[in-house]
């Protein structure tokens, strides 16, 4: 049983009596009327374990994005049901306004709508249903908890999809859909057009010169179907915060926003979460598919405080790629994690595979690096010039051994990595 805050009051009302009749008889006569009364209420309120309630819930959401968990309490109880329904979820699912005021003739339902909006990436558990049903005075009230099952799928915001159009748009230019053209022996034929003096002769197309009656040569674009491999790196080094998220938010946002530009280039595009095994994975999706697979596989993941075994992610590698593709590694470029783990190996996988080393670089090292104003900020100025210098001189030798670096903040990483590939493209490196 539960009092509420009428039996309180009702229970300090006593004191008018008691101070106009000073005696323990009064006291005790309504202390025990206090109590009939609140026992009579619970007796007259219709048993919440007699409620029905089922939970609806979307299956998944961006972050950022609002939802709504909707509860749908049935009454099969005699009596009319005046309760309080409080729909209790995880802090991160950001449950607003969860507490419902229902009032149910016998054998009606009603839908209580719960606003939700997540503030963490990953699956939100919802909590359980209590029901609080109140009697007729609302004196006191009959308790119970349910277990309501309910789970949503936080993905990632993908917020770098800000930056896809302009890269469409220089997508469309190096695949021959505006005025800029590949010219002499591409690999994909495009269009046929006007002969104009520069134009490599080998590509005229002599047959539609011989239908027409002027020189026409043949244009191509970067070939399509080219293998994209991500490999997303899921140890100890993804944990470390980078402003208010985990540098391994940044690096999911730079993944999607690759994947989307990969995926309308015609590549196809395969992930791997890996640190000491394989965490997650997408293959052999394409189309309207992708983007939500890939957002689905990467919004549980969490980082492993392990470190990454290198050769295990190289090994993987090699067993899903049997050619030349595109891998992009997203981890740190932390000097130390890369002289003992990264650079024994890579030199091999630079060999057979264009690879990309994609980091989220620190803004609050920049940050030291500008500081002079006390012999404390000297020190740390120092400290923060050292790591940069360190991580320079490993990305020189991650360069010579063929791997090309990308190291930005956390906004830049995704629109970078993508520049980086339209580059690769251009040139065909791909």
């Amino acid at each position: 049983m539960t009092i509420t805050w009428r039996a309180v009051a009702l229970t300090a009302l006593g004191a008018v009596p008691v101070l106009l009749l000073p005696v323990p008889l009064v006291v005790v006569g309504w202390a025990l009327l206090v109590v009939t009364l609140c026992v009579v209420d619970v007796a007259l309120a219709a048993s919440p374990r007699q409620v029905q309630v089922e939970r609806t819930v979307p299956t998944s959401v961006r972050l950022t994005e609002s939802t709504r968990s909707t509860l749908t309490v049935t009454n099969l109880a005699a009596r009319r049901l005046r309760a309080l329904v409080r729909d209790a979820w995880q802090p991160s699912a950001g449950a607003t306004g969860n507490r419902h005021p229902v009032d149910l003739p016998p054998g009606e339902a009603r839908r209580l709508v719960t606003p939700l909006l997540p503030t963490r990436r990953g699956d939100r558990a919802a909590d359980r249903v209590t029901l609080r049903s109140f009697g007729p005075m609302r004196l006191a009230a009959r308790q119970v908890s349910l277990d309501v099952p309910g789970r949503l799928r936080v993905l990632p915001e993908f917020a770098s999809r800000r930056h896809l159009p302009s890269r469409l748009a220089r997508l469309r230019e190096l695949d021959g859909r505006t005025a800029v053209q590949v010219r002499g022996s591409g690999t994909e034929f495009d269009s046929l057009r006007e002969y104009v003096i520069g134009d490599d002769v080998r590509s005229i197309d002599w047959r539609a010169t011989a239908r027409r009656s002027e020189v026409v040569v043949r244009t191509w674009r970067p070939e399509r179907d080219r293998r994209v491999l991500i490999v997303l790196d899921t140890a100890r080094t993804s944990a470390a915060r980078i402003g208010d998220l985990p540098r391994i938010d940044a690096s999911m946002e730079a993944a999607l926003l690759l994947s989307a530009l990969a995926a309308k280039a015609g590549d196809r595009v395969d992930l791997i979460a890996f640190d000491r095994r394989v965490r997650a994975q997408v293959a052999g999706t394409g189309g309207g598919k992708l983007m939500p697979a890939l957002a689905d596989a990467m919004a549980p993941l969490e980082p492993n405080l392990v470190e990454t075994d290198w050769p295990g992610v190289v090994a993987a590698v090699r067993e899903r790629l049997s050619q030349r593709a595109l891998v992009v590694l997203l981890s740190a470029l932390e000097p130390a994690a890369v002289e003992s783990g990264l650079l024994p190996v890579v030199g091999p996988l630079a060999h057979d595979h264009m690879v990309v080393l994609a980091s989220v670089a620190d803004p609050e090292v920049a940050e030291l690096r500008a500081r002079r104003g006390d012999v404390a900020e000297v020190f740390d100025a120092a400290a923060a010039e050292r790591t940069e210098l360190e991580r320079s001189a490993v990305t020189l030798q991650l360069r010579r051994r063929g791997v090309e670096v990308v190291d930005a903040l956390p906004h830049d990483l995704a629109p970078r990595l993508a520049d980086t590939y339209l580059a690769l493209k251009a040139a065909g490196r791909l």
